[in-house]
């Protein structure tokens, strides 16, 4: 084992040397796998581990030597954040938000900081904070220490959404509109939708609270992407993403979804108190856009069986009718077929193909069904994708889950995604599973559930997801907006699910919400867009104590990573590329420490 001097020739190293990198290498990775059990008794499983793992393949690649750098004098300290900011949200804060209209929701949809108002500081976890139970006992119980917030228990107690029980929350499955339980309410559901057969593989859930929708659905491999706004039911999102399950923060306002067209098979509505039938139809017309052809549409609670409920929701019959008009003479507009209305549970689906529109429908043109970040929603009705035949499935017939994993998705074979080929998507997949076998060989701990939570910064064609999926974890694949390819409607027709993103601002989601993040090219794709200690100071929030990320980029990028991460309180560790040394892409490997907040806490605000 050496490192290559300044000319290019290899520097023996002692016996001595070996043994502590060796030791290091074991160390960084043990760190990554200790468990903080959910009662926060500290238990470690460090000799386990230290059984699995094969450190002899973290080489000690010494690239400070040949780029000229001395690390130690050039590392800048970030400091903890003041206590206040343990659950810092920085484009849906709650002061910020209180000075935009109320009109329509806006106040609560994102609204960043200025530049001079970002902190510039690493967000403390709050005191006693543990890792999560391990799925599927994180469905079913959080740590009270996590999200100490107890009101949801008060607000919600009748409902069943969640019970506090001495240092942990519990939640018992239990919603408004299904108080037997989400198990029950689903299979009421699967009466009517294919839930069982792969075809219904992602889902869009619209004020999800605590999303047990979204967690109950993944016994029928069922991905649900859940969004609830910041608002007074406090920590809403936070025990959603706490209990393992996707979710950001999110609102339907004024600004479009910030999704494909076509990308889910399904989208849901249980008392998400949306008025659907208000401003011309606009929010259904947005769920139209994007459910695809042959998707599901169900709305639960009111106006829903009005007649029956209108006195125990204390609103007018006329009002709730009148309402529920509007919904059925929307869905008509939109070509959704009601397929059931049973209880207070209607159920429609998308036709998938519509060639008869009344001549007062205004169609939306192309660019606006994708162009869609920051951009206003419109009072117009998303074309369906051209067909060969009258008969043909518009947008092209999707394969069940996991078939469509790595088939072909439609965009691709159409030529919809410019300058994607098939050979050039089926290289893609080839190329990540190597990848992901090489991430696997230096951390054993990808397999075994320690990560549950996983976000893909960079997420090109899903392939890095594709090549990790698992039942024990989900991926939060993010296409940036300043890519040059729109990939992310080929990841949904893939059984993925992602989101659209600017990294030069804060994602929608609270401080500790993933246990592991994967970032390939992304400070390439970002010099000289946006700060790169912005970037990162945003992945420190978002990661759990204790959790990992997985560098991959071109190694001068990666190298002014590591002097920044120097002073996040980061393990860091640069490994080669699988293919060898000579590879200029190389590998970056974190831990991030475990610390809480505390009252010494100082900060570079």
């Amino acid at each position: 084992m050496g490192t290559k001097g300044s000319n290019g020739d290899y520097k023996t190293r002692s016996p001595l040397s070996i043994f502590i990198v060796i030791g290091l290498c074991c160390f960084f990775f043990l760190l990554g796998s200790w468990q903080r059990s959910g009662f926060g008794k500290g238990d470690r499983i460090a000799a386990q581990i230290t059984k699995q793992t094969d450190c002899s393949i973290l080489t000690d690649l010494n690239f400070e030597t040949h780029h000229g750098e001395n690390l130690i004098k050039e590392v800048k300290r970030f400091d903890p954040c003041p206590d206040r900011f343990i659950d810092y949200t920085p484009c849906q804060d709650q002061g910020r938000a209180m000075t935009y209209p109320r009109e329509n929701m806006n106040y609560r949809e994102r609204h960043c900081p200025p530049e001079e108002e970002k902190l510039r500081c690493l967000v403390p976890a709050p005191k006693g904070y543990v890792t999560p139970f391990p799925w599927p006992k994180s469905r079913d119980y959080v740590p009270y220490a996590n999200a100490p917030y107890k009101s949801l228990t008060v607000e919600k107690a009748v409902q069943n959404w969640i019970q506090y029980e001495g240092d942990v929350f519990k939640f018992p499955g239990g919603g408004t509109q299904f108080p037997h339980g989400a198990d029950a309410y689903i299979d009421d559901l699967a009466s009517v939708i294919p839930l069982d057969d792969g075809m219904i593989r992602t889902a869009l859930d619209t004020g999800c609270g605590v999303a047990s929708w979204g967690a109950y659905l993944f016994k029928k491999n069922v991905l649900a992407m859940s969004f609830a706004p910041r608002d007074s039911h406090e920590a809403q999102v936070q025990f959603a993403l706490e209990r393992g399950v996707p979710a950001i923060i999110g609102v339907l306002g004024t600004i479009k979804l910030p999704y494909a067209p076509r990308s889910f098979d399904m989208a849901h509505c249980s008392r998400c108190l949306i008025p659907w039938g208000a401003n011309g139809g606009i929010y259904m017309m947005e769920v139209d856009r994007v459910l695809r052809p042959g998707g599901y549409w169900v709305l639960s609670g009111p106006p829903i069986n009005w007649e029956i409920n209108y006195r125990a929701w204390q609103r007018p019959k006329e009002e709730l009718q009148e309402e529920q008009r509007k919904i059925e003479e929307m869905a008509e507009l939109l070509c959704w077929e009601k397929k059931s209305q049973k209880g207070e549970i209607a159920i429609w689906r998308k036709r998938e193909n519509c060639r008869e529109r009344v001549s007062r429908v205004t169609m939306c043109d192309s660019q606006y069904t994708t162009d869609v970040w920051y951009k206003k929603m419109e009072a117009c009705i998303t074309p369906y994708p051209e067909t060969r035949s009258s008969d043909g499935i518009s947008g092209g017939e999707w394969k069940p889950f996991p078939d469509r994993l790595n088939a072909t998705p439609y965009r691709i074979e159409s030529g919809a995604v410019h300058g994607v080929s098939v050979e050039a998507y089926q290289d893609d997949i080839k190329l990540w599973t190597k990848h992901v076998k090489h991430y696997k060989r230096v951390n054993k701990l990808l397999d075994t559930g320690r990560y549950r939570n996983i976000m893909d910064m960079n997420a090109g064609l899903g392939s890095f997801a594709a090549a990790i999926d698992s039942p024990k974890l989900w991926v939060m694949n993010v296409v940036p907006t300043i890519s040059e390819k729109d990939t992310l409607g080929v990841l949904y027709e893939r059984g993925l699910i992602g989101i659209y993103h600017d990294w030069c601002e804060a994602f929608s989601t609270y401080p500790r919400t993933y246990d592991l993040i994967h970032a390939y090219g992304l400070f390439s794709l970002y010099k000289n867009k946006c700060n790169t200690e912005d970037i990162l100071l945003e992945m420190d929030r978002m990661l759990r104590p204790e959790g990992a990320v997985i560098f991959r980029d071109e190694v001068d990028v990666l190298m002014k990573v590591k002097r920044i991460a120097a002073g996040m309180r980061w393990n860091t560790k640069m490994i080669d590329h699988e293919d060898g040394p000579l590879h200029t892409e190389k590998v970056l490997f974190i831990v991030k420490q475990y610390w809480v907040a505390s009252g010494n806490n100082s900060t570079s605000v």
